[in-house]
């Protein structure tokens, strides 16, 4: 594999409590984590905890650290997958670390697994390639060349608002996995909370108005701890929130080099 050493990713990424929790003095929900690799490597993961979970904001916490860690692991001990099932290999398997992780807990903290039960959206991204998979709703999606590609799909079960959950039986068969050949200029993952703005539903493709110019917002970042802040407002601002009242999630990158 060829990776360029040049390049290098930017990446700002929010979590905040909806307006819903807000008003019933619950806590965010919603759980992210990144990390950058050497040689171009990125790493992130978003989680929506479920609402009828007792400890969802833990359940979301521990799977999207476990995910990251075990992608690192990974690519740190062993050669670099050569090939598209190898790579899928990678992804489902971070999944599973995820799911074990939140089993570790669920035991650690005397509960049933189900208290702990979230979504989760793992998305590794070099240079070249872009892998990613995905248990329950949110999305993921990839900008190449001004077009706006879903990576994955928001998930839905048998009923209105049904999902499929990591600590699911069937949730790694059930698992969306993908990986996308490309030169990836830009990343978005988002929780559910952000569908109705982000995707045009029902097929779920990606709503350029939405992340256009939060891609361009990420592309000028000078001062990413300020972008942050900056990104945290959004979420908090009239347009989502009259649209939106879940917990909300929404992770950006952009490759720069």
């Amino acid at each position: 594999m060829n990776r360029n050493h040049a390049d290098c990713w930017r990446v700002v990424a929010a979590s905040v409590a909806g307006t819903s929790h807000e008003k019933t003095g619950k806590p965010c929900q919603d759980a992210h984590a990144w990390k950058i690799l050497p040689e171009g490597v990125l790493v992130a993961a978003v989680a929506d905890g479920a609402g009828s979970a007792a400890m969802a904001e833990v359940g979301a916490d521990v799977a999207v650290g476990a995910a990251v860690e075990a992608i690192e692991n990974s690519l740190s001990s062993q050669l670099f997958p050569q090939n598209d099932t190898e790579w899928k290999l990678l992804i489902t398997n971070a999944l599973i670390s995820a799911r074990t992780a939140v089993e570790i807990e669920a035991t650690i903290q005397k509960v049933m697994v189900r208290d702990l039960a979230s979504t989760l959206i793992v998305v590794v991204a070099t240079p070249e390639l872009v892998a990613a998979v995905q248990v329950g709703d949110g999305a993921a999606v990839v900008a190449d060349e001004g077009e706006i590609i879903a990576l994955t799909l928001p998930s839905t079960g048998e009923y209105i608002n049904e999902t499929t959950f990591l600590i699911s039986p069937d949730a790694v068969e059930k698992a969306q996995v993908t990986v996308w050949h490309g030169k990836a200029a830009q990343l978005g993952i988002l929780t559910d909370g952000l569908q109705m703005l982000a995707l045009k539903m029902p097929e779920g493709t990606p709503h350029k108005p939405f992340f256009s110019p939060l891609f361009r917002f990420v592309a000028e970042v000078t001062d990413e701890t300020a972008a942050k802040q900056e990104l945290v407002e959004f979420l908090h601002s009239p347009r989502v929130t009259q649209r939106a009242d879940d917990d909300l999630t929404i992770l950006l990158a952009t490759l720069v080099g």
